[in-house]
């Protein structure tokens, strides 16, 4: 007969049934949760355990499916008579007050009629012969309460069988006690009626024989009631449960290559554009601005940035953003954040470094929020993660495999260089002897038998210095990152965002810039358009000498000077930028909509000139 006692004793109830096929012995039940249209195994964490605390925990919002490793209605020849086989979507109960299929409960009953008329020494006068119900059924649900309710009748009809037939339709409260939502596969409740058949062929020659009496069942119950109520559901368990399903999701859903701009305009959607929150920045202290801004009670990501600049001397410029003061802020942001006390390394391979200013002051969180909003709102993307640290946010701490060239202090460095090359144990110990202090408050240090042992030293090692050392500035980065659901598409789509996060060599052109802009032509046949001509032809060959000369610095100051951002955004850029002229000495932009005039000149030396003065020297809006 089926136990409704704790989930994590039913093989055990199964093991002791006497008489159990040793197929039936090796039965495991395997505990599921849904996510989507699937069920899916939970996934925790390294050295957690699913016992009756965990169990709580998780499937305290969500239903708990049980499915056997084999299926429980065929595991014994005698236990399939008079059970129907039920379909894949009869297995699994449903939801609210544990429902089964209705089909259960009438072949239950079909079965505790058919037992009557077995033990009796008469016939029995049902209406109901074997077969009760020979035509498929509808999904009907009807609560397992009164399952329940049938099984226990069943039973206690068994022990009167030896003596007389069952008249009474009454059947008493054989399970007093309330009963949380556990869920149970339909296939079980068909199991208890047909292990309640053979109990009652036996019951004609000898008294029932069953292994658990009503009261044991209830004492059983009652040890798992008690087990329960010692997990307080005043717990915060809200991060625990959204790390599970965060962890589901992440194995369940096909990691797609979708284009990072399809990704970034669908976070956008959220943003509304009629409701802003207002930033004062001034370029010498850029970081500053941003905190206070991002910390302002009235900020929201989810609102349209609007950004104001000062000048060194505190004279605001005559600018409205909308769209290239808030471009170049993040920009300079971007730049200013490589370049703070919260990273560490060579240039666009930086990992987080433990300040504790910085800790203090809660501004790694500012600055994975930072990153999160430039990405979401048009802004530039960082390019100066690490691979390690970019492993690190996409595939969690024990996902990352940190390298030698992490370690940013040198004379680490040197050690664990010697350590590496190491030919003998002889070598190893000599060259390990010296960070022996370091390796204690590490954690890491060991005693060293063979040659072997190098590789895991240095994994611990490089564990310790780059990951663990950092681990909370690091869930403060990633909590930020968290910002307009950004986190969550890096771990979907790590592959997309990679590039725009790890440093990636300059990808500017002169064909991708004169591909970039549009122009706006005057009409055809006028005199205007003949200068234009001319003059769109020194535009590409200033474009070309820029590459051949400096590369992509120098055409990201010209894309700057145009947008207000030196890269190419990876959301991409609203509205797209334009190329117009104008009759005039200096060339002209307006960020906000992205439009570059450039000035009518009749020789090439001229236009160069001209165009570098202007974007060498020019700074601040409404002075372009």
């Amino acid at each position: 007969m089926w136990e409704w006692v704790n989930v994590s004793t039913l093989r055990h109830a199964r093991e002791r049934r006497p008489g159990a096929s040793p197929r039936s012995r090796l039965t495991r039940l395997e505990m599921l949760m849904p996510c989507g249209n699937k069920l899916v195994t939970p996934k925790l964490s390294r050295g957690q355990q699913l016992d009756a605390s965990m169990v709580h925990k998780i499937f305290r919002r969500a239903p708990l499916y049980i499915r056997p490793s084999v299926a429980l209605d065929c595991l014994e020849p005698t236990m399939r008579e008079g059970c129907d086989s039920s379909t894949e979507e009869d297995d699994w109960v449903e939801e609210e007050d544990m429902f089964v299929p209705a089909t259960a409960v009438a072949q239950a009953s079909c079965s505790t009629e058919q037992k009557a008329q077995a033990s009796s020494s008469q016939p029995s006068t049902s209406d109901q012969t074997p077969n009760c119900w020979p035509y498929s059924r509808p999904h009907l649900y009807a609560p397992a309460t009164a399952v329940a309710q049938a099984s226990c009748s069943t039973q206690q009809e068994v022990q009167m069988f030896s003596s007389q037939p069952s008249t009474s339709d009454q059947t008493p409260n054989c399970w007093p006690y309330s009963r949380p939502h556990l869920y149970a596969p339909a296939t079980a409740v068909a199991q208890a009626s047909c292990s309640t058949q053979q109990k009652a062929q036996a019951s004609s020659s000898q008294p029932s024989t069953s292994d658990q009496t009503p009261s044991q069942w209830q004492n059983d119950y009652g040890t798992y009631i008690n087990l329960i109520h010692e997990t307080s559901d005043e717990d915060n368990d809200d991060d625990l449960y959204s790390a599970i399903i965060a962890s589901i999701e992440d194995q369940t859903q096909p990691k797609e290559d979708i284009p990072i701009s399809q990704i970034l305009n669908e976070l956008s959607d959220k943003i509304d554009s009629l409701q802003v929150c207002k930033f004062n920045i001034n370029r010498s202290a850029v970081l500053d601005g941003a905190i206070r801004g991002f910390r302002r009670l009235s900020y929201d990501p989810n609102k349209k940035m609007s950004v104001k600049f000062s000048d060194d001397r505190g004279t605001t410029e005559e600018a409205v953003d909308l769209g290239g003061p808030r471009r170049e802020f993040l920009r300079l942001l971007m730049e200013t954040l490589a370049e703070s006390d919260m990273f560490e390394g060579t240039e666009g391979h930086l990992n987080l470094a433990l300040s504790s200013s910085a800790v203090r002051e809660d501004r790694y969180f500012i600055a994975g929020r930072a990153i999160a909003v430039s990405l979401v709102h048009g802004g530039p993307p960082p390019c100066f993660l690490s691979r390690t640290l970019f492993a690190c946010i996409a595939e969690g701490p024990d996902g990352c495999r940190p390298v030698l060239e992490d370690i940013t202090d040198m004379e680490l460095y040197s050690k664990l260089k010697q350590i590496s090359e190491a030919k003998t144990l002889e070598e190893l110990r000599q060259f390990t002897e010296p960070l022996t202090d370091y390796l204690a408050t590490a954690g890491c240090l060991r005693h060293l038998t063979s040659l072997v042992d190098k590789d895991k030293l240095l994994e611990d090692v490089l564990m310790f210095q780059v990951v663990q050392r950092v681990r909370g500035p690091l869930e403060r980065f990633s909590d930020g990152l968290r910002t307009l659901g950004v986190l969550q598409k890096i771990k979907h789509h790590p592959e997309a965002f990679r590039p725009v996060l790890c440093y990636c060599p300059g990808t500017l052109t002169a064909e991708i810039m004169d591909h970039l802009f549009a122009i706006r032509w005057s009409e055809m046949g006028s005199n205007n358009r003949a200068d234009e001509n001319r003059v769109v032809a020194y535009w590409r060959d200033y474009l070309q000498d820029a590459e051949e000369d400096e590369g992509p610095p120098k055409l990201g100051d010209i894309l700057s000077f145009a947008t207000g951002c030196d890269v190419m955004p990876p959301i991409g850029f609203s509205p797209k930028p334009s190329l117009e002229f104008q009759r005039g000495r200096y060339p002209i932009a307006n960020t906000c909509v992205n439009c570059l005039r450039i000035p009518l000149h009749q020789s090439y030396e001229d236009f160069k000139s001209n165009m570098d003065f202007a974007i060498r020297n020019t700074q601040g809006f409404g002075m372009e």
